[in-house]
Parts: structure tokens; sequence; C-alpha cells
């Protein structure tokens, strides 16, 4: 009766520790992958972690060009998991921040100008294989704003999407006022 009792008890052990193999944060399902700031969302062709992000007024001198708009800050880190390098745009993300909207989306302020600051991922960089480069994605965000996303969708040379419908990656979070 003893061997019985340890061989289940083994069982419900072995079974509690697979449950949390299960972990599917970061990973596309259905065309589709969600997680939170610090989770590692996994893309076709690289890793990215939205390490954090703050709102702001003014950044490095510059301010936000339309009327009633801050800026979002975030700390983004980048890593190549393809077998080549890959040619990498900080406008591969977009901020979001509603779901009732069409237009609540923005690209990174060098959509419309130049860099202002080192801190920022370049426009333009290629991605060496298992390179990895953490820097800052600035966006215009209205004011009140405080929920956001930020997001890449995949999309190949060719035009086509991955899946029938495309894996869309966000990261969802409350952004903080600068400390």
């Amino acid at each position: 009766m003893k061997r019985l009792g340890a061989i289940f008890l083994l069982g419900t052990l072995s079974l509690s520790l697979l449950t949390g193999c299960g972990d599917k944060t970061g990973y596309a399902e259905d065309g589709y992958a969600e997680g939170r700031l610090g989770d590692t969302m996994h893309t076709y062709f690289f890793d990215y972690t939205v390490n954090s992000a703050y709102l702001c007024d003014t950044f490095e001198g510059y301010t936000p060009i339309l009327d009633g708009y801050r800026l979002l800050v975030a700390d983004v880190t980048v890593k190549n998991t393809n077998r080549e390098s890959i040619p990498m745009y900080d406008t591969d993300f977009q901020v979001r921040w509603s779901d009732t909207s069409e237009d609540a989306y923005e690209f990174p302020i060098t959509y419309y100008t130049d860099a202002v600051s080192d801190q920022q991922l370049p426009t333009e960089y290629d991605l060496a294989v298992d390179e990895e480069r953490t820097g800052l994605l600035v966006f215009e965000v209205p004011e009140g704003e405080t929920d956001f996303s930020i997001s890449y969708l995949e999309l190949f040379d060719d035009g086509t999407e991955e899946g029938s419908s495309g894996d869309t990656f966000f990261v969802y979070f409350t952004a903080e006022e600068q400390a």
C-alpha cells in the first residue's frame, strides 16, 4: 500500500511540475500573442522585450508636434534569433492606446523627424545573428492616456504575413509619469 501511495505522490508531483512548462507567454497562437512589461515576445525573426516605459512632456529637448499630446518613452531590447542578419527599423513597432478606435496608434517620432538622442534605437540598422540591442522608442500619445501596447506585425520580404492572418505581438502596460 505504501508503494501505491508513493507512486501516486510522485505522479501528482510530476503533473504539477509539468503545468509550469506550458507557459505560452510571448508565443503566437492563432496569429496573436500578448505579454506585459518584461515579457519576451518570440517573433519569427527576433525576440523583443519592452523593459520599461514612462510618460513625459519633453525628451532631450523634443516636445510633441501635436497639441494635446505627450511623449511615451519605452526601453526595448531586440535580439536576432534568425539564422542570418536581419534589417530592422524602429518603425517595425507601433504604440496603441485604445482598442475601440482604428486610428488609436502611432509610429516612433523618427517617422516624422530625426532622432533626438543616442539612446534611441536607430531608424534603420542590421541585427547580426544572435545580436542583441537595447534602446529607446519615443512616441507621441494623447494626453490623459496611460494604458498602452507596443506591437509588431510579422511581414515577409514578399509582403505576405506569417500564417493565414499574420502573427501580431502585443506588449500591454500602464505607463507611469517620469520619476
